[in-house]
């Protein structure tokens, strides 16, 4: 495991970015092993070579801003690697920073990603070709392999410093903690691909399950954080671990940050509020059986009309 990184940088790393490495991932993976449909239709030009190698990688470039001690990574582009070599396509690269300088000219070339499990010898070949660029590249490593007990996200950054191995300074990559900052945006945009319907036909009920399933998992989560949280404090307070006042003003801050939840006016709004959505509920019901009621009624109608006109019954309503 990489050493800690001990710049003192702060990063900021946008969800945008990991969607672009994601979908750049998922589509290159499909070029290169279609499934089997495309194959069986004759699509695929290839025969023997459409499997997927396992140590199969992307590359791109991370773009962003930097104030001060704040690195804040916004975006990403796709960049064009010859694997048997390490090497970059250094007018690709060029090209494509003098597009996004035009678009974005408050953004500059922070770094590089990559997907796979862990950062590899290899890799540092590739930051050292960013170097004349940025003198200090960001790498952001993804890991697209599915972890169902992991908790964080696989995305793992990485700052490069020099250390003295056997008497010669050498960089080497540490890990840099960072968080994840978003704007309305992308919100907006992250919501919309987790709605979204999925490919194989999946009912509402799927997808009500899903979102279920999401919120729960979010409140378990924070629960477990908290408790966490709590053991600390209360093993702090009876003096087994040292104070750390930071913490504790950090922990105040988020005390006060939250609602009253046990106010007067809250249980009175959130009454008013519980309230009106039964009652919208009982509405929604009531139309859909009056619907449900005048469409029987149509069809009785138009059953017995036939009959009328041969001398039977009357149309009933």
């Amino acid at each position: 495991m990489a050493p800690s990184s001990s710049s003192g940088l702060t990063f900021k790393l946008h969800p945008l970015v990991m969607l672009n490495i994601s979908d750049h991932f998922t589509r290159v993976k499909t070029q290169l092993n279609p499934p089997a449909s495309s194959c069986a239709t004759g699509n695929n030009p290839s025969t023997g070579d459409s499997a997927l190698p396992q140590d199969f990688r992307v590359y791109g470039c991370v773009i962003g801003a930097q104030k001060g001690r704040t690195v804040e990574i916004f975006n990403s582009f796709e960049l064009l690697l010859d694997p048997t070599t390490d090497t970059l396509d250094r007018s690709f690269l060029e090209k494509k920073q003098e597009l996004y300088q035009k678009v974005f000219p408050n953004f500059y070339i922070l770094g590089w990603y990559s997907t796979g499990s862990e950062a590899n010898e290899s890799d540092m070949n590739i930051h050292k070709a960013l170097m004349d660029i940025n003198e200090s590249p960001v790498y952001v490593l993804l890991n697209p392999s599915i972890n169902h007990a992991q908790k964080d996200l696989p995305v793992t950054i990485y700052e490069s410093e020099f250390h003295v191995i056997d008497g010669i300074p050498q960089p080497i990559f540490v890990n840099a903690s960072y968080t994840i900052e978003t704007v309305e945006a992308e919100r907006i945009s992250v919501d919309h691909v987790a709605h979204l319907k999925p490919s194989d036909g999946g009912s509402a009920a799927t997808q009500l399950a899903a979102h279920l399933t999401g919120i729960h998992s979010a409140i378990k989560m924070l629960n477990s954080r908290i408790r966490v949280l709590h053991q600390y404090l209360g093993a702090m307070q009876k003096g087994d671990i040292p104070c750390d006042n930071s913490l504790l003003r950090q922990v105040a801050s988020l005390l006060r940050s939250l609602p009253a939840a046990q106010s007067e006016k809250f249980n009175e709004d959130f009454l008013m509020e519980y309230n009106d959505k039964l009652l919208m509920s009982y509405l929604a019901m009531i139309t859909n059986c009056t619907s449900n009621m005048n469409e029987v009624v149509d069809k009785f109608n138009t059953a017995y009309e036939r009959n009328s006109r041969r001398g039977g019954r009357t149309p009933f309503m």
